[in-house]
């Protein structure tokens, strides 16, 4: 598993902690800072994660608009709380990360869908992420 994809899945945790537990998003942030501190080995994926997650939260109402207006009668709190983290991820990489193609945020989203989500989340996240990438600029 590459680092990103290992920085992406514990940008998951981080959204998913704090929504679960109803805590801020920085809160479980500085969760997972003291531990990335105690365990030297996970800095590299502890690095891209914290970009991710400040990322989100920098953009938080622009992406979860995004997610409500392309969700089609989806509201955010009928998702499932693993599908919001992996959408905001794909969401945040696609619009604001130039360094990452549209179709790998895509793919690196469905496959976390698919391993941590529902049987119809792969898909839901893939046709979401597809019709975003499909306004955003090119990267």
């Amino acid at each position: 598993m590459s680092a990103r994809t290992k920085a992406r899945k514990r940008a998951i945790d981080i959204l998913y902690a704090a929504d679960i537990r109803q805590t801020t998003i920085p809160q479980s942030l500085a969760m997972e800072a003291e531990r990335a501190a105690n365990e030297p080995a996970r800095m590299v994926s502890w690095l891209y994660a914290r970009d991710i997650v400040d990322g989100v939260v920098d953009h938080r109402e622009e992406i979860d608009e995004l997610i409500e207006t392309y969700s089609q009668g989806w509201s955010l709190s009928r998702m499932p709380t693993i599908d919001r983290a992996i959408l905001r991820i794909g969401i945040w990489e696609i619009l604001y990360n130039d360094a990452v193609p549209h179709a790998v945020a895509i793919d690196e989203a469905v496959e976390a869908a698919k391993v941590l989500s529902t049987d119809d989340s792969a898909g839901f996240v893939n046709g979401l992420l597809g019709r975003i990438a499909q306004t955003a600029p090119s990267a």
